[in-house]
């Protein structure tokens, strides 16, 4: 075990900033965290090298960014809680998942934000508080804070925000498909919960972790989306719960390195939109075409083609193939044919 304090430097509207809280926070990992501000922001991104966040500052002087990678190094630093299983399927499952909650949640993330005006006001008082006070969003304001944050949402949403979901294929004018997908999305986590307490079993992944974020971040947070989730919301407000809280050191995953039956439902969705959309998207960036078409289900959309896709897809196989995955009981539904195919 490492000694020392980590720094969690980011913002807490960002899923993926929530994502790697969610792994400090578990596995019993002391930090801190600091604010990316207006203010801090140029001072930061010249240190990091880029203007992504969540960045992690370890006690030995790293300044690390990319969740993909320091999940992972965390993982074996603090491998007292270990976040992800030795055992091939649950393993090759554990990663498989965390692709999929990492590239195919920002759409609904971004889209339930954004495209809501009374979410769009919420979000920038939120954003106001880390941005422009340095606070977090749990403390009060006062009068004179209420009115420095109260234009933030409309300025992000302008500058950010309403692109962003357009570059998602995510827009307004996908209201109905985003909220129909959202709720069949959800319906399927939520008969899983019904018999597991994360997704593995009775210990949290790295997978879990890329699930809470975007629900701590947004889905729990931001009105638009949190009253989708109707009657669901006890599960999930339960389900972060647990994750948030630190593990214990007897908790496990399924014994015989088993596979929930209860996630097949949602292995399936995940093959017909999510892979359906990164190959796509990764078909175009190779060919140097900014935009593509897709329907997976509920009409064509228009997105644009993300390289990132491609990079984080060889991750994976990278993984898959330390593994020997294309032998796995796993893979009797070809979910991993998407990564293993060259």
């Amino acid at each position: 075990m490492y000694k020392g304090t980590y720094t969690l430097i980011g913002q807490e509207l960002s899923m993926f900033t929530r994502k790697l809280e969610a792994q400090l926070r578990y596995q019993g990992i002391p930090y801190v965290w600091q604010y990316k501000t207006m203010a801090s922001a140029s001072e930061i991104e010249a240190r990091a090298g880029t203007r992504f966040i969540p960045l992690l500052d370890t006690p030995d002087g790293w300044l690390l960014n990319d969740t993909i990678s320091i999940g992972p190094m965390l993982h074996e630093r603090f491998s007292d809680q270990p976040v992800i299983p030795s055992s091939p399927n649950q393993r090759s499952l554990c990663f498989v998942l965390e692709d999929f909650f990492n590239h195919w949640l920002p759409r609904h993330a971004l889209h339930s934000r954004w495209c809501y005006p009374e979410t769009v006001a919420a979000a920038g008082k939120n954003f106001g508080m880390n941005l422009l006070l340095a606070k977090s969003i749990d403390d009060s304001r006062t009068d004179t804070e209420e009115e420095q944050v109260a234009g933030v949402g409309e300025m992000m949403h302008n500058s950010f925000g309403a692109a962003a979901c357009i570059v998602q294929g995510a827009g307004d004018d996908q209201k109905e498909a985003m909220q129909r997908d959202f709720g069949v999305f959800v319906d399927l986590l939520a008969e899983h919960f019904e018999h597991h307490k994360f997704l593995l079993g009775d210990r949290a992944c790295i997978a879990d972790f890329a699930l809470v974020g975007p629900f701590k971040g947004h889905f729990l947070l931001d009105p638009e989306p949190k009253a989708w989730l109707g009657d669901k919301l006890p599960v999930f407000e339960d389900y972060v719960a647990k994750v948030w809280q630190q593990a214990e050191d007897d908790a496990d995953w399924l014994a015989d390195d088993g596979i929930p039956e209860a996630l097949e439902p949602l292995l399936d969705y995940m093959q017909r939109t999510y892979q359906k959309f990164a190959t796509a998207s990764i078909k175009a960036a190779q060919a140097n075409e900014k935009f593509f078409d897709l329907d997976v289900g509920y009409g064509v959309f228009t997105a644009r083609s993300m390289k990132r896709l491609e990079k984080a897809r060889l991750h994976v196989q990278n993984e898959l193939r330390r593994c020997q995955a294309d032998t796995l009981p796993l893979n009797k539904q070809g979910i991993l044919d998407f990564y293993l195919d060259s």
